[in-house]
Order: structure tokens, then C-alpha cells, then sequence
């Protein structure tokens, strides 16, 4: 199975988009919903851009918010040029925040993947049009396995 990284736009208004984030890795996958104004979308876009040209060096992606304070979840993704021709990525997640006994909890992953700068590529072009409202969902697919 090969993994990926999906963000798709569950619902937007004038102000904000609801994106459903999906990260799929070889044997695990999570799935949560954040909430983000229309100028963070389009400065990830130019952000993804200025990384994707880059041969070596890191970058992060926030989307939403962690803690129980904020509506909905977070989302980060650190990624990273280290090999030649690899892109490591890892990733973060946490649910909305629900009761339970004595407290409120959020479920939280934590994954590992594993692209190629040229699928960064079509990542960034993907964004581009999720931003733009043209497309409703962005993918980077992360095919090689960690380790490999």
C-alpha cells in the first residue's frame, strides 16, 4: 500500500475552509478536520512552492490548531530533504477534543512517509487550485516505504 497525504474541502464560507486531512502510511492511517482562513491556504501555496526548489532543507505545515481551546484540530507536517531524489516526511495529528469520563480528550497520530521531490511538485500544483477553488482536494503520495 502505498501512502499519501490528502487535503480536501469538506465545507468553506467567506472567511474559513474546513479541509479534511487524511495521512495514509504502509500500515496506519488517521484522519481529522481543520479549520483555516483562505490566506493560509494561499501562503501554503507559496510556501510549497519556494520549497519544492530547494535540493536540500526543511519545512513545516500548520493547519489548525493543538489543545482543547480551538475548534475542530491540528495538523503539522514537517518535511525534509536529506537523500538525493527523497523527501522524509512526518506528521502529526489531533482530533477535535469530545468528553470523557473526568476529562476531554483528543485522539492523536503520529506517522512517517516517504516521497519524491517531483510528487512535491504536483502537491504544489494541487494546492494551488484547492486554494484557488478550482480543485477540491491536494495529495502528496508518499510511495516508498520508510526504511527503504
Amino acid at each position: 500500500m502505498s501512502g499519501a497525504i490528502s487535503l480536501s474541502r469538506i465545507w468553506s464560507d467567506d472567511d474559513l475552509t474546513e479541509l479534511r486531512i487524511v495521512v495514509a502510511g504502509t500500515n496506519s492511517s488517521f484522519a481529522n478536520s481543520v479549520y483555516v482562513g483562505h490566506d493560509a491556504l494561499a501562503s501554503l501555496v507559496r510556501q510549497m512552492l519556494e520549497f519544492r526548489c530547494q535540493v536540500v532543507g526543511t519545512s513545516d505545515i500548520r493547519l489548525g490548531a493543538f489543545g482543547p481551546e480551538y475548534a475542530s484540530g491540528g495538523f503539522h507536517a514537517h518535511l525534509e530533504f536529506r537523500d538525493p531524489g527523497r523527501l522524509f516526511v512526518s506528521t502529526h495529528q489531533q482530533d477535535e477534543f469530545q468528553p470523557f469520563p473526568h476529562d476531554r480528550v483528543a485522539n492523536e497520530a503520529r506517522l512517517y512517509l516517504v516521497s519524491e521531490p517531483v510528487l512535491l511538485d504536483r502537491f504544489a500544483y494541487e494546492l494551488q487550485g484547492l486554494a484557488g477553488g478550482t480543485r477540491e482536494e491536494a495529495q502528496l503520495l508518499c510511495p516508498i516505504a520508510p526504511g527503504s
